[in-house]
């Protein structure tokens, strides 16, 4: 009877059977069973055959699942987002909802609404009490809107975040533009990141002079102590052959170039996109396809001058024909 009972009891739990990658290597202690039952109820790992409790701390790094709102009506809604550095406050403040339904469910009449309102604009003006915090504020905000411009990965926006946090903490904004700094910690996180985006790129989605955003980045790279590895001019090659709209013909023969540019030693010291332009050039001589070296140079960002000056440095170091 017992046994019957704590099975019913387990079925009667809510629980969600995970197959994640913790979940399938984790095996019962007791009859070695691989089948793991996650309860996110109680954060207890299960074994699914003998009932032996695996784990009773199952981490959760993001906001609780309940709210006080929608439990009777059976409905699971974050309570907020995750925490994260893009964010002034971290994610960490509690803000009042912006559903106008009591905790049975039922609307708000008019007044109640008129005074939660207000209630809100206080409170969103309440979280900010200094000016580094209006500072990351507005900062954060404009890196929002260039994730979506840049196409940058979480993973990039949080390394610009932490970058910027660590130049705002040393007080190395002031005197400076906040576009200007943030677009510099965008550019060294895109480099430590291995994404291949120039100084010219961010410097136009940024709205900033490239000129600016440079004296920016060196002052960022020298009084940070930043270790910032170089820029490979074999992703360059994609990027610019998928501008030019190149073959794949073209770009595994500029790859082959590239690898034996690399070997000898030619590209030391030279802008990795002018390189892959030149590259590209050549390698499309080599290919048979038909492209300017004015169209070449625009999809790259650099001079025809640049593209004719590395493609005969190359071609003399390589000896090609």
């Amino acid at each position: 009877m017992r046994d019957d009972n704590s099975k019913n009891n387990r079925s009667n739990i809510q629980v969600d059977i995970t197959t994640t990658a913790a979940a399938t290597i984790a095996k019962c202690q007791s009859c070695g069973n691989d089948q793991i039952i996650t309860d996110s109820e109680s954060g207890e790992m299960i074994c699914d055959k003998c009932g032996l409790v695996i784990s009773d701390k199952l981490e959760e790094i993001g906001p609780e699942w309940r709210t006080f709102a929608t439990d009777e009506m059976g409905g699971r809604t974050r309570t907020g987002p995750v925490q994260s550095l893009a964010r002034h406050d971290m994610g960490l403040s509690t803000i009042i909802g912006r559903t106008d339904r009591d905790a049975n469910g039922n609307k708000l009449d008019v007044a109640m609404r008129t005074r939660m309102s207000r209630l809100k604009t206080w409170d969103s003006r309440s979280q900010i009490h200094t000016p580094t915090e209006r500072s990351l504020q507005q900062a954060f905000f404009q890196l929002d809107v260039l994730k979506d411009k840049l196409g940058l990965s979480d993973v990039i926006v949080e390394k610009s975040a932490y970058i910027y946090r660590k130049a705002q903490a040393r007080m190395m904004i002031r005197g400076r533009t906040i576009s200007g700094v943030l677009a510099a910690a965008i550019y060294i996180a895109c480099r430590e990141m291995g994404a291949p985006r120039t100084l010219k790129d961010i410097a136009t989605a940024c709205n900033v002079k490239r000129k600016e955003l440079s004296k920016d980045y060196r002052m960022l790279h020298s009084r940070l102590d930043l270790k910032i590895p170089q820029l490979e001019p074999m992703k360059c090659i994609a990027k610019v052959a998928n501008i030019a709209k190149l073959g794949e013909r073209t770009k595994r023969q500029a790859a082959e170039i590239m690898s034996n540019v690399t070997k000898k030693e030619i590209s030391a010291g030279k802008d990795p996109m002018g390189l892959a332009a030149s590259i590209l050039y050549l390698s499309s001589i080599k290919t048979g396809e038909i492209i300017t070296q004015s169209d070449i140079a625009r999809a790259a960002g650099v001079t025809e001058v640049t593209v004719r000056n590395r493609a005969k440095e190359v071609r003399d170091k390589l000896e090609l024909n």
